[in-house]
C-alpha cells in the first residue's frame, strides 16, 4: 500500500496539504499515533504518522514543528496525518516545516478517527499479503471476523455486512442479489446494475456465485453473492461472508413476518363487505405508516399448498417496485399487496424476473386499478381478484400477471368470471347445442361461431364454411330453434357470442 493509496480513499477525507509526486508512491510499511515532540524513538521507517499536535502550541511553534518534522524524517516516516481537531486547522508552520524536510503531509477532518485511518491501512496490508498464500487456505481475518460479529449483534443492514467482509481486500466489487436480479447490496467498488442484468450475470457463470443459505427462505427469497472477478476472493472466504449475511436474511424474514399480522387485518377487512372508509385507512397504516396514495393493488397464488410461494414471490415483486408497500394474506390464503403508487417500476416491468424464480411453479397475479385513496382499496382489491382469476383462466400451466384494465374485451371480460359461473351460462344460453356427441350439433356449434365470426353476413358464412346460403339460413334457424334466441337482434348475438367464450 502507497500513500497515495491512503490520500485516495474518500471514506476518510484526507486532505493533502503538500507532498511531491515521488513521495506519494512511497509504500507504507504500518501506522505509528503519538503526540511526542520528538517522536524519532517510536517511529520504524515507512510508517504513516497519526498525531493530534497536542504537543504544538503558537508559542515557539515554529522551532516545535522543525524538531518535529525532522524527527520523522530521520526515521524514515512515510508521510505525517496531522489532526485537525485540536487546533481547528493544521498550523501552517507545520506544514512548512514537512516542506523542508521533505514530509509528506495531509490534515485529518476532525471527525474522522484515528481508528478508521489505522484499520484502513492494516486491513489493505492483510489482503495484499493473503493474496500472496494459497487460496485454499485463506478465510477472513479473525479482526474482521470481530467486526462482522459486532455488526450483526447490533442487527446491522447487508450493505454494512458486506462492505466489513470485503474490506481488507480493498477495492472488491461484489453484490448482494436476490434470484430475481434485486439488488439487495453491493460494495462501494461495485458499479450499480440493473436486475435484467443481474440475473444474466449470474446465469452467465463468469464471475462466482455463492448462494446464501437461510432456513425459511423460498425461491423467490433466495439471496445470492456475486463477485463478478471469479479470483476477487478466494472460496473459503466467499462462504464465510455468505454464513454472514444470512443472519441479516434471517432478521428481515423476522420483520416481514412481524409485520404480517397488521398486514393480514387490513387484507380481511378489503375482503369484507363494505368496509368504510376510516377503517380502512386505520388498518393501512397500521401496517405501513408510511404508504402514501395513490395506491395500486396486487393478488397473487401459486395453488393449493402453495401460500408461502406466492407471499414471497408478491413480496419480491413489491421490493422490485416501491418502497412502502403492505404484502399479507387474504382470509381465502391469496397473498395480496397494496403498493403506493407510481413507485420507481412497475409490477408489469418486473414481473417475468421474479415468476422465473421458480419456472416449475404457475404463478399468476391480477392487478386494479389505481385508486387515490384508501377508500377505494376495497375495489381495487375486487378488481384485482378479477384479473387474477383470468390470468388463471388464460394460462393455467404457466405463469402469468393480468392487469384489470386490460380486459377491454367481451373475449377478455369473461376470463375473469369464475369457471363454475362460466359453465353454468353456457349451458343456459346454447343448450343441446353442447351435445358433443351429437354429430348434428356440433355441425351447428361451428356454423353458429362462423356466423359470428362473420359479424351475421350470410354470404361471408356461406363462402367460409363452402356450403350455399340457403344451407346457413337453415342451419341458423335450427340455432335459433334450439336456444330461443333471434340471430337478426345484436342482444341475442351478443348473449350467444359470449356463451361461445365461457366454453
Amino acid at each position: 500500500m502507497h500513500v497515495e493509496h491512503l490520500l485516495g480513499d474518500a471514506s476518510l477525507g484526507l486532505r493533502l496539504l503538500w507532498a511531491e509526486q515521488p513521495l506519494l508512491r512511497r509504500e507504507i510499511s504500518g501506522v505509528s499515533v503519538t503526540d511526542l515532540e520528538d517522536p524519532a524513538r517510536f517511529v520504524r521507517p515507512g510508517e504513516v504518522v497519526l498525531s493530534g499536535l497536542v504537543w504544538w502550541s503558537p508559542d515557539g511553534g515554529g522551532d516545535k514543528a522543525d524538531r518535529f518534522v525532522s524527527a520523522l524524517s530521520r526515521a524514515g516516516a512515510a508521510a505525517l496525518l496531522a489532526g485537525e481537531e485540536t487546533h481547528g486547522d493544521v498550523p501552517g508552520e507545520l506544514v512548512e516545516a514537512c516542506v523542508r524536510h521533505g514530509v509528506p503531509v495531509a490534515g485529518v477532518p476532525a471527525h474522522i478517527m484515528f481508528r478508521a485511518i489505522t484499520d484502513a491501512v492494516y486491513l489493505r496490508q492483510w489482503g495484499e499479503l493473503s493474496r500472496r498464500q494459497p487460496r485454499h487456505r485463506q478465510a477472513l481475518p479473525e479482526y474482521t471476523r470481530v467486526r462482522l460479529s459486532r455488526l450483526l449483534a447490533q442487527e446491522a443492514g447487508p450493505d454494512d455486512v458486506l462492505d466489513a467482509a470485503f474490506a481488507h481486500l480493498g477495492a472488491v466489487a461484489a453484490y448482494l442479489f436476490t434470484a430475481s436480479g434485486r439488488t439487495v447490496a453491493a460494495t462501494a467498488a461495485a458499479p450499480a446494475v440493473t436486475a435484467p442484468r443481474a440475473v444474466a450475470l449470474v446465469a452467465e457463470g463468469t464471475g462466482v456465485t455463492v448462494s446464501v443459505e437461510t432456513d425459511g427462505a423460498g425461491p423467490h427469497e433466495r439471496w445470492l453473492l456475486y463477485l463478478p472477478d471469479p479470483d476477487g476472493a478466494p472460496p473459503r472466504m466467499l462462504h464465510e461472508a455468505a454464513a454472514a449475511l444470512s443472519h441479516c436474511q434471517e432478521a428481515a424474514l423476522r420483520r416481514r413476518a412481524a409485520g404480517r399480522a397488521a398486514a393480514d387485518r387490513l387484507g380481511a377487512l378489503l375482503a369484507a363487505p363494505d368496509p368504510s372508509g376510516a377503517a380502512v385507512e386505520s388498518a393501512l397504516r397500521r401496517a405501513s405508516p408510511a404508504a402514501s396514495g395513490p395506491y395500486r393493488v396486487v393478488v397473487a397464488g401459486a395453488g393449493t399448498g402453495r401460500e408461502e410461494t406466492a407471499e414471497g414471490a408478491l413480496a419480491e415483486l413489491a421490493a422490485h417496485v416501491v418502497a412502502g408497500a403492505v404484502v399479507g394474506r387474504l382470509p381465502d390464503g391469496h397473498a395480496f399487496a397494496v403498493l403506493p403508487y407510481p413507485g420507481d417500476g412497475r409490477p408489469e416491468d418486473a414481473w417475468p424476473l421474479v415468476a422465473g424464480c421458480a419456472p416449475d411453479v404457475p404463478l399468476h397475479a391480477g392487478t386494479g386499478a389505481a385508486v387515490p385513496e384508501p377508500g377505494g382499496l376495497a375495489g381495487a382489491l375486487a378488481q384485482a381478484r378479477y384479473a387474477l382469476t383470468s390470468a388463471r383462466t388464460t394460462a393455467p400451466d404457466a405463469s402469468k400477471l393480468t392487469d384489470a384494465t386490460s380486459l377491454t374485451g367481451l373475449d377478455g371480460l369473461v376470463t375473469g368470471v369464475p369457471l363454475e359461473v362460466r359453465e353454468a351460462y353456457g349451458h343456459a344460453v346454447l343448450g343441446p347445442l353442447l351435445d358433443t356427441d351429437r354429430a348434428a350439433t356440433a355441425v351447428l356449434l361451428s356454423t353458429l361461431e362462423t356466423f359470428l365470426a362473420c359479424d351475421g353476413s350470410w354470404a361471408r358464412t356461406a363462402q367460409a364454411l363452402h356450403l350455399h346460403v340457403n344451407t346457413v339460413h337453415y342451419r341458423i334457424q335450427r340455432i335459433e330453434h334450439f336456444t330461443g334466441r333471434d340471430l337478426s337482434r345484436l342482444r341475442d348475438r351478443l348473449d350467444l357470442w359470449a356463451a361461445l367464450l365461457c366454453r
